[in-house]
Formats: structure tokens, C-alpha cells, sequence
């Protein structure tokens, strides 16, 4: 989408107070870009005394000093230069430093919702390609603008103060360039906001092959995967094309105009009336400063993609970092639940113009009950729990934690009092340590995280690898096996201890063994605590207080497993098929 010229210097302005904290090396930059537009001007002038002194009055004092003035000159300007490009880079690291941590500290707090509706790679993509270019505008474009521009006024300057009838006649290309650039711009502006697009297509692309590379082997989805990266790439490209012809047409075009201007100068000044009121030194300096400012003057036009680009980059990372954060207006503090939930009416959906997810959800747990969700895939068993550590607002009704409004309650404190155990088992590439220590039980001490892996069953394979707790377990536990992955995630909620425990399919990764051994530490951990089960293998379940049946999104049967099975209702239907399924495994 197009925006304009207002809302882009808005933006800009927006990024530029990102450099505010770093305005001393910022100022020193600048200082050092005055010196060195100064000694571009000072080159010009220098041609003047050049030619009329050493080679038309032979002036023997300019002749000697000559040189020297030279050399000081492009000492200077090599000083300056270097200051002002290391200062004005020194201060855009900072910026993209500053904006990468804001927006990865941003990503930790925006809600469950918010990564639905967002693919990764997107997402990836705006933290590292986006804020490079946000870079690009905030260094090379000020060093452009800044100091080519002090260039070319320098050189006008001293254009008009040799000439000023010629002066004028270069002056007069001004509103055409402007109104070229203006409409340049928005060209720019375009082609930059389609081609941040692109860059998140492929940077999603890319992470779902790298994270699915064993499923596509298995399936021969090679070619298609690879022909989605090159569709994806080559649009990429085409834009980049696109930005590229625009940036090189419209140089040519200015410096087209900016010829033209030279040459009418030149025809004037050979002039035999112009002839007559010109040095040649004066006519020299003229030539020089013109000609020194075609480099200028072409960087002035072409850091335009630059800054259009840039301004796209930051508008992407702006609405990124205004987007809303997980809300959390709850006022209460909460030490240690004693675990008494309650569900009052619950009804969610994750789309209105979807239709709902769950309906009218009503049940109580007592402190240290049991209660198992069972039901088909699809019926909100994950919904309904995701709702108690808010990972997602309640759309009706109200859930208590000890006859409090869980919206009531700070979320750090609602999120203490809860462990949780996933069928999607994450770990991070670090030791086997860490993983079960992590986030607000890295204090823990070694003989409690041993304590916890023992109650997990998951010393029996820690023990034997060479470095022990040490281990890097990969990129999400790659170099473990399921069961394993499944045994630390187990050993993580144990160490944490929380009053309140979710297990989502827990032992769903385990060996027969494995989950004998976990299920019966499971159960000794249960006692007490209030545990929320959800389980699909009802085996798993049947020792639970209460087992909830959903369907559809509502509740349809609750009670003990004896119970369901004598109503031989919607439960008795899930376990008899169960029951002939596994029949027919044991069979083969």
C-alpha cells in the first residue's frame, strides 16, 4: 500500500529519535561532514589560484605553496571522511541494536493470537531484513543528505560568487529535479513495501523446509518445496529488478538534465562577451566545481531507494512494535494457590466469523482433584485448558482460581502457580540442565534438578552420557529421542512444583516401559496437586476424580470412569473403540 509523503517523514522522524540517546557521536559526525563538503568547495577554489597564478602570471609564492595546500587539503578531507562515515556507522549499529532488542523483547510479550495469525518466517524476516534496511536509511542516507548536501552548497555558493549569470543558468534544473524525485519517491515507496513481503514469503518458506526436511524426504517433496522457494525467490527478484530500473533510470535522467545545464554554461562562457569578464582560472574553478558536483548530486538522487526502502523497513517494524502486547490488567498478587478452579459458562472462539470453540463450559476442581479431558480430535480439550494461563482471553463466562477471576490476577502470578507438560515437547539448544532449569528455575540447585530427571525417569539416559547434565540436547532436543525429550519436559514441571498441573498428551512420546514408570511418579506427583489431564489413551485416565467428555465444543458427560462406562454414552463409545483398536494392534 502506498503512503505519503507526510506519513513517510513521519515515519522517519519516528526513527531518527532512535538516534537521539547517540546525538554526541552524531554531532561530531556532522562536524566532520562540514570539513569535508568544505573541502570540496576548497579543491574548486584552489583551481583558481591554480591556473591564473602558475601558469598565466607564473606567480612564483603560489607556485611553492601550492603543494602544500594540496596535501593539507586531502589530509583534511581524508580525516574528516573517516570520522563521519565510522561515527554516523558507530551510531546506526547502535540504533539497529537497540531496535532488534525492543522488538525481540516486544515478541515475548504479544499474545497466543497474535503468533496464529503470523508465520514465523514473517516475523523472522522483520527482525533481521527489515531492521538492516532501517539501518541503511539511518547511516549511508544521513551521510548522503548530510554531507553531499553541504557539498553542493558549498559549490553553488562559490559558483555564485565567481559567476553568478552562470550560476543561475545551473540553478534553473532545481524544480525539474525536485519534481522528478517527487515522483520517484512514491514509485520507491511501493516496490520497498512489496519486497519487505517478499522477503518474509521466503524467509517462511525456507524455515517450514528446514524444519519439515524429514517429512518432505519421506513424502519425495523435494521438487515441491523447491519449486515454492524459487517462485518465491524469483519474485523477490523481479522487484528488486523493478527497484533497480527505477533507481537507474531516474539517475540517467537527472544527470541527463544536469549535462544539459553543463553544456548551456559552457556555450555561454565562450562567449565573447562572457570571454572578455572571465579568467581563465575563474572559468576553471567554475568547470571544476560543476564536474566535482555530478558525484553529489547523483548520490543526493540515487540514496532516494535508499531512504524509500528504509521508510517501508521502519513502517513494518513500527506496526510490529504497535501491536498490541498480551494484556495483563490483573491488579492481584498470588503467592501459592491451593488449586481450587472453577469454569462458570466459558465460551471462546478463535474467529467470531468462524463460529465458536467451546460453549457454555461450567465444572468445578477441588484442590488436589484429578480431572481428565477426554473427547475427538477437535472437540477443544487444548482450547479449554490454553484459557486457564490466559493464553487466550475468555470470549463469555469467567474461570476462578480460589474464588478469584483469573483477569483479576497478575499474569506472572497466574502463570507460578502452573506447570505444563506438552504433547509438543520444546527445548532449547542448550545442556540437559538448562532445559530442566529453565526460565525462573535457573537458581535451582544440581541435586534438584538430578531429583526432578529421577522422578522423570530421565537419569536412566542422562547417566551414561559422557558429559551428564551437560549435554547439548540440539535444536529442539534433535539429538534425543521422543521418549527423552518427553522425560525432560516431564522433569521440567516437576522442579517447578506449581500447585496447578496441565499435562497434554504427557506420556504420548514414551515407550511402554517408560510410561509405566512416569505414569506411576505421575500419579504420586498428582496427589497433591490439581492436575488438568488430557489424555487420548483413556487407561491413562482412569484413576482421575472427574473425566470431563467433550464434544463439539460442550461438555456433554462428566463423572468417574466406572460412572461413564455403566451410562454407555459418548465415553463408553470412545473406550469400546479404543478397546477394539488396540485389540486389533496387539493382533499384528
Amino acid at each position: 500500500m502506498a503512503i505519503s509523503n507526510t506519513s513517510g517523514i513521519a515515519v522517519y522522524w519516528r526513527l531518527l529519535r532512535y538516534a537521539r540517546p547517540y546525538w554526541k557521536a552524531f554531532a561530531i559526525a556532522t562536524l566532520a561532514m562540514v570539513f569535508f563538503a568544505a573541502t570540496e568547495t576548497g579543491f574548486a577554489a584552489l583551481i583558481k589560484p591554480l591556473a591564473d597564478g602558475s601558469f598565466v602570471t607564473k606567480d612564483p609564492a603560489i607556485i611553492r605553496m601550492m603543494p602544500l595546500w594540496l596535501v593539507g587539503l586531502f589530509l583534511v578531507r581524508g580525516i574528516a571522511e573517516f570520522i563521519s562515515t565510522y561515527g554516523l556507522a558507530w551510531m546506526g549499529r547502535k540504533v539497529v541494536n537497540d531496535l532488534r532488542d525492543l522488538m525481540f523483547h516486544h515478541l515475548m510479550l504479544l499474545p497466543a493470537a497474535f503468533y496464529d495469525n503470523n508465520s514465523s518466517g514473517q516475523l523472522l524476516s522483520k527482525l533481521i531484513y527489515d531492521v538492516e534496511q532501517v539501518a541503511q536509511a539511518a547511516t549511508s542516507a544521513i551521510t548522503v543528505i548530510v554531507k553531499d548536501t553541504l557539498t553542493v552548497a558549498g559549490l553553488v555558493a562559490w559558483m555564485l560568487y565567481l559567476n553568478a549569470l552562470l550560476a543561475l543558468v545551473f540553478l534553473l534544473i532545481g524544480p525539474f529535479i525536485a519534481f522528478l524525485v517527487l515522483y520517484i519517491n512514491r514509485r520507491f515507496r511501493r516496490i520497498s513495501t512489496r519486497i519487505q513481503r517478499s522477503m518474509g514469503n521466503i524467509t517462511h518458506v525456507a524455515e517450514e523446509a528446514i524444519g519439515a526436511q524429514r517429512v518432505i524426504k519421506i513424502f519425495g517433496a523435494q521438487h515441491h518445496e523447491s519449486a515454492q522457494f524459487e517462485r518465491a525467490s524469483e519474485a523477490n527478484r523481479q522487484l528488486n529488478m523493478k527497484m533497480t530500473a527505477t533507481s537507474a533510470s531516474s539517475t540517467s535522467l537527472i544527470q541527463m538534465v544536469t549535462a544539459s545545464a553543463l553544456a548551456a554554461i559552457v556555450y555561454l562562457a565562450t562567449l565573447d562577451s562572457m570571454l572578455a569578464s572571465i579568467s581563465v582560472g575563474t572559468f576553471m574553478s567554475f568547470v571544476a566545481a560543476m564536474v566535482l558536483m555530478l558525484g553529489p548530486m547523483k548520490r543526493i538522487t540515487t540514496i532516494n531507494s535508499t531512504i524509500q526502502r528504509g521508510i517501508a523497513a521502519a513502517e513494518s517494524v513500527f506496526a510490529f512494535l504497535d501491536s498490541a502486547a498480551e494484556p495483563d490488567t490483573g491488579t492481584r498478587s498470588l503467592a501459592r494457590a491451593q488449586g481450587a478452579i472453577e469454569y462458570r459458562q466459558v465460551s471462546f472462539s478463535y474467529d467470531e466469523s468462524k463460529g465458536g470453540v467451546l460453549h457454555d463450559i461450567s465444572f468445578k476442581v477441588q484442590p488436589g482433584q484429578t480431572v481428565a479431558l477426554v473427547g475427538r480430535s477437535g472437540s477443544g480439550k487444548s482450547t479449554l485448558v490454553s484459557l486457564l494461563p490466559r493464553f487466550y482471553n475468555i470470549g463469555s463466562g469467567s474461570i476462578t482460581l480460589d474464588g478469584c477471576d483469573i483477569r483479576d490476577l497478575r499474569l506472572a502470578d497466574l502463570r507460578d502457580q502452573i506447570a505444563l507438560v506438552s504433547q509438543e515437547v520444546t527445548l532449547f539448544n542448550a545442556t540437559i540442565a538448562h532445559n530442566i532449569a529453565y526460565g525462573r528455575l535457573e537458581s535451582a540447585s544440581e541435586r534438584d534438578i538430578i531429583e526432578a530427571a529421577e522422578a522423570a525417569h530421565a537419569m536412566e539416559f542422562i547417566r551414561p552420557l559422557p558429559q551428564g547434565l551437560n549435554t547439548l540436547v540440539g535444536e529442539n532436543g534433535v539429538l534425543l529421542s521422543g521418549g527423552q525429550r518427553q522425560r525432560l519436559a516431564i522433569a521440567r514441571a516437576l522442579l517447578k512444583n506449581a500447585p496447578i498441573l496441565i499435562l497434554d498428551e504427557a506420556t504420548s512420546s514414551l515407550d511402554t516401559e517408560s510410561e509405566r514408570y512416569i505414569q506411576a511418579g505421575l500419579e504420586r506427583l498428582m496427589r497433591a496437586r490439581t492436575t488438568l489431564v488430557i489424555a487420548h489413551r483413556l487407561s491413562t485416565i482412569e484413576k482421575a476424580d472427574i473425566i470431563i467428555v467433550l464434544h463439539a465444543g460442550r461438555i456433554v458427560e462428566q463423572g468417574k470412569h466406572a460412572e461413564l462406562l455403566a451410562r454407555n454414552g459418548h465415553y463408553a463409545a470412545l473406550h469400546k473403540m479404543q478397546f477394539r483398536d488396540n485389540a486389533a494392534t496387539s493382533t499384528l
